[in-house]
């Protein structure tokens, strides 16, 4: 797969993946994500990469989220069933997850949906002053699945991610740090240096020890979550909600920029 959606840039021990999609506000769409599974896949063979700084190209947009117009409607219940256990989102995301190496998310700008989502992915979080961050997905009337609902869990606490999922405000990054969806809050003039810098020291540290690491705390985490006997409900839950009146609502209502007017079906 070939796409200049997805930038690689390498620097010493640090490798850049850059979100090229600026005329979009780095929105993300399954290529992408396929790609960003496919450049770290290749970035995991090579033990001279040792951390991964995430990043939109141009400014003030880090991503704005997955691109509404790619949310598939009118699927047959075979390809519903098959999203709802395993979409480009999360083929996407577990590359994240699961890399090796230590990851950080350099936030510049919007960080929103499955943008935020795949900051709160990376380990560290740094973003500028002025960004704002939020996962919208009960504005539009889609249930979001469990692995990624975990993930802000795991990084805001089970109150704010009940709050981040059930207003679907866009926060300031103020109140983004205060949660603890980012890391550290830096003027954006500052952002690249201050990023690159810590980048550098993680990377300058011991490879066992960081790859080490990175294991014993995603092996920890990976006992929490679902179990399998409450699967089939809530992939009932999601399929439901692909085909729901609510969600082509929810998505005309976003391109009309008007509120929406749900009917719970």
């Amino acid at each position: 797969m070939s796409n200049d959606s997805i930038l690689i840039e390498r620097e010493g021990f640090v490798a850049t993946v850059i979100l090229n999609r600026p005329e979009r506000k780095n929105s993300l769409n399954p290529e992408m994500l396929l790609l960003i599974a496919e450049h770290l896949g290749e970035l995991s063979k090579d033990d001279e990469v040792r951390t991964v700084v995430f990043r939109g190209a141009g400014e003030g947009s880090f991503s704005s989220g997955y691109d509404i117009a790619e949310i598939p409607t009118g699927l047959s219940e075979e390809q519903k069933k098959e999203l709802a256990k395993r979409s480009p989102l999360e083929i996407g995301l577990d590359a994240v997850e699961n890399f090796r190496y230590p990851t950080i998310a350099m936030i510049d700008g919007y960080a929103f949906g499955a943008g935020c989502e795949l900051a709160v992915t990376c380990d560290i979080r740094i973003a500028s002053v002025g960004s704002r961050m939020g996962i919208p997905p009960s504005r539009l009337g889609l249930v979001y699945h469990p692995r990624g609902i975990q993930r802000f869990i795991n990084v805001v606490g089970l109150a704010n991610a009940k709050e981040l999922f059930f207003t679907g405000r866009f926060y300031e990054v103020e109140r983004a740090l205060e949660m603890g969806m980012v890391s550290y809050l830096v003027k954006r003039e500052e952002l690249g240096a201050f990023t690159y810098e810590m980048a550098r020291e993680i990377a300058s540290n011991a490879p066992l020890a960081l790859k080490g690491h990175k294991h014993i705390f995603n092996r920890l985490l990976s006992h929490q979550g679902i179990s399998e006997e409450d699967y089939p409900e809530i992939e009932k839950m999601i399929t439901d909600s692909l085909n729901s009146e609510d969600l082509r609502e929810g998505a005309a209502a976003f391109f009309e920029r008007r509120p929406a007017k749900f009917k719970g079906r």
